[in-house]
């Protein structure tokens, strides 16, 4: 199997929009699994079933951005000109109000879309994308903080906020930062398998919500007594 191309664009958006849905995939990836046999076991069915990532962090141009949180730097690893084809885009939030997206980003995130291609979004990342003009008539979701806000922007989108994440056909839309990365362990799931979510999971001592917010994706483990314990088990070479 290819690795997947992953993209997202940079932009001043909050580091956790983009760094924990990304960590999140590495973790969950066939070349981490591997890398992690030399510490505890790893099913064979684990690194058959992971998939493996080229992430691409997409510039106007190659020059440092910092970020808009945690006064982190991100050096662009591509532009718009130069990107691979991507088979997946993600979409960080902004400071919405006062954001401006460049005619080239607005472009390629059209493009994208338009091809098919799932792009998705975290946080106030769905305000950039309405701003594209790609959720026009859509359902789609925000940043409760702001939801508000961006009905009033973009009344044309059909906006909710029942959810933690919306998918509506090729456009996957989160909550905040941390739906974010939930909605990225239920598209691992889903498309690889629960096994392959919870090693992933697993390394980053995270455990995801379901759609509606709550802490059911992961089996619950319980001790002798029938007291609840911590979801994660750590195997062990015998």
């Amino acid at each position: 199997m290819a690795p997947l191309q992953f993209g997202s664009l940079v932009y001043n958006y909050q580091a956790i929009d983009v760094i924990g849905p990304t960590d999140l995939l590495n973790s969950a990836s066939k070349a981490l699994a591997k890398s992690l046999q030399k510490f505890i076991p790893i099913e064979d069915e684990v690194i058959e079933r992971a998939p493996d990532f080229v992430f691409h962090h997409i510039g106007l141009t190659l020059e440092p951005v910092q970020l808009l949180s945690s006064a982190i730097t991100i050096v662009p690893t591509t532009t718009v000109e130069e990107c691979p084809e991507l088979d997946c885009l993600l979409i960080g939030g902004p400071a919405p109000v006062g954001f401006q997206l460049p005619d080239k980003y607005a472009d390629f995130i059209r493009r994208h879309v338009a091809a098919g291609k799932i792009v998705f979004s975290t946080c106030t990342g769905a305000a950039v994308l309405a701003a594209a003009g790609v959720l026009d008539g859509k359902a789609a979701t925000i940043n409760i903080v702001e939801y508000d806000w961006v009905r009033k922007q973009f009344p044309r989108v059909k906006w909710t906020k029942e959810q933690k994440w919306v998918i509506d056909g090729n456009i996957w839309t989160a909550q905040g930062a941390v739906a974010g990365m939930d909605m990225f362990a239920y598209w691992l799931k889903e498309n690889y398998g629960l096994k392959v979510l919870t090693n992933g999971a697993l390394g980053l001592d995270y455990e995801p919500r379901d759609s509606n917010g709550l802490l059911n994706v992961l089996p619950k483990r319980y001790d002798e007594d029938g007291k609840q314990i911590a979801t994660h088990h750590i195997p062990q070479y015998t």
